[in-house]
């Protein structure tokens, strides 16, 4: 067998979690870190940066937790991606405690199934089967340097089980690794414009990390978001708020294979990429370039802070993936109850996909 059995679960669950391009499968592993909690969010589009105004931060916007002065929790369960397994789950939870004249801190857990899978030999002769997930445990902290301008951190740490007792040829690793990553973010809330506010987290910096040995390491996705919110309408009865984010993977891959470290990637990653066409001989008959990252949007209405509606737009050129998103939301005292729903094309992985998050105030 050319390649371990970690090596093409690797690239299997990299498709499987992510609706990123294509070329960013084969930049980075552990791509389970950026699949977006909350189903609010996920009603706008996927863009959050700029507002992270619940216990969610602790994901989009550490720094958002500034502005955050009381208790909550936050839980999500997904069943991700049932067309290709009924033991395929997603959950999140997250909890986040002020601390007068310190500031908000914040821990949130991921983990992800990636459910049964069967080891074969190079005829494919079955050897076995095995489980495969991953999971991660957040601290966050966020506190503010100036009325309406807040920092944030965070720290990570990682477990991917992709092939865990799995020994193929003389091979040195079993498919498992472990990893420690941290993000640095801001919001800033601008004076001359109060209900205009500006996000940035960058996430996931970290070392490689390594399934099988330090030659095949792989580098963390590191992410950089970048957005803005806009409140509207800010009335006793009626909230409108308007949301836009930018993704992008700070990851280098090089011809040759080799990768950036994170501190060098984050410099050196392409904005652009270039999609080329060719004909049945090879021949190049259209090329172009594209922004190397991902545009969302999407608003959001509340009435009398009892319920809200929400829709959104995704926009991922160099991945060819367009789609809309819907959502709402019910708010009874302390707990809010939120749904969101992806309107993919038919045949995308995630076409109608649905989130339900509830939220608890104390």
């Amino acid at each position: 067998m050319k390649k371990t059995v970690a090596v093409v679960l690797l690239a299997v669950m990299a498709l499987l979690t992510t609706n990123k391009p294509a070329k960013a499968v084969s930049e980075s592993a552990v791509l389970s870190l950026m699949i977006s909690p909350g189903a609010r969010a996920a009603g706008m589009g996927e863009a959050f940066v700029a507002l992270a105004d619940d216990a969610t931060a602790t994901f989009w916007n550490p720094a958002g937790l500034a502005y955050l002065d009381g208790k909550e929790l936050h839980l999500m369960h997904v069943n991700w991606l049932p067309e290709f397994g009924n033991d395929l789950f997603y959950d999140f939870a997250s909890y986040i405690h002020p601390v007068e004249g310190i500031g908000t801190f914040g821990v949130n857990v991921t983990y992800l199934n990636l459910g049964e899978q069967v080891q074969t030999d190079e005829t494919g002769a079955e050897l076995g089967k095995f489980s495969s997930n991953e999971y991660s445990i957040a601290l966050t902290y966020g506190t503010k340097l100036a009325e309406n301008w807040s920092v944030g951190l965070g720290m990570r740490y990682i477990r991917s089980n992709l092939a865990g007792g799995v020994q193929v040829g003389a091979e040195q690793g079993e498919g498992v690794a472990n990893a420690f990553a941290f993000d640095l973010a801001t919001l800033y809330r601008f004076p001359f414009a109060p209900k205009l506010s500006f996000g940035l987290n960058l996430s996931n910096m970290g070392p490689k990390i390594t399934y099988i040995d330090a030659a095949q390491a792989d580098p963390l996705p590191t992410n950089l978001k970048v957005g803005f919110a806009y409140r509207l309408v800010e009335s006793e009865f009626n909230k409108l708020t308007m949301v836009v984010d930018m993704n992008k993977m700070m990851v280098n891959r090089k011809p040759d294979g080799t990768t950036d470290p994170f501190y060098t990637a984050i410099f050196t990653s392409p904005w652009t990429v270039t999609d080329v066409t060719k004909d049945e001989n090879g021949e190049i008959t259209n090329s172009k370039t594209m922004f190397n990252g991902i545009i969302s949007g999407g608003v959001e209405y509340w009435y009398s802070d009892i319920f809200a509606l929400r829709a959104g737009y995704y926009w991922d050129e160099p991945g060819k993936v367009k789609y809309t998103s819907f959502g709402g939301g019910i708010q009874y005292h302390l707990y809010r109850f939120d749904f969101g729903y992806v309107a993919a094309p038919e045949n995308h992985p995630l076409a109608n996909t649905m989130r339900f998050s509830l939220t608890i105030g104390f």
